[in-house]
């Protein structure tokens, strides 16, 4: 085969991947057109909104495995709190972003495609000592522990594992 032939075979080929593969070329995060985005880094998928109200860490969690699945047309099973990790893979890094003012006067720092009716969301990381969860704040991108009883301001952002 001649060198030509060889390199336009390896674009056609490189082509039809690019168009083909789930995140298109290179996207980090696709809109599934279902109240869902995936992450194609962390192999997650997120749910487009929070709860859209004040909820307690217990009630958070409930929501998030019994109520919330049952919102969306197509069925997924095991949704969860997110671990502070993830959360804090969904801030946008670039400095000069302000971020958009959320539905309770806060503003928040995340991707787009996600959007939050207040910028403090509920982790599923707690402390079996003490009846206290992880928040992680989108406005001032910080994390902090309070009690699980409380609830003002504070979402649950539903997201489960692809595999």
């Amino acid at each position: 085969m001649s060198t030509h032939l060889l390199t336009r075979l390896s674009i056609i080929l490189l082509s039809a991947i690019l168009m083909f593969s789930p995140a298109g070329a290179g996207d980090r995060f696709t809109d599934n057109g279902d109240g869902t985005v995936t992450d194609h880094e962390l192999g997650l998928m997120w749910s487009k909104t929070d709860n859209n109200g004040n909820i307690d860490w217990i009630q958070a969690e409930k929501w998030v495995k019994y109520t919330f699945p049952y919102t969306l047309k197509k069925q997924y099973e095991n949704w969860r709190l997110p671990t502070l990790d993830e959360l804090q893979s969904l801030v946008v890094k670039d400095k000069n972003y302000e971020g958009y003012e959320t539905d309770c006067g806060q503003y928040a720092k995340n991707i787009s495609l996600i959007k939050l009716s207040c910028g403090w969301i509920w982790t599923s990381e707690t402390n079996a000592l003490a009846p206290t969860a992880r928040i992680f704040n989108f406005d001032n991108v910080y994390h902090y522990t309070v009690r699980k009883a409380q609830k003002r301001g504070y979402r649950a952002l539903p997201v489960r594992d692809l595999k």
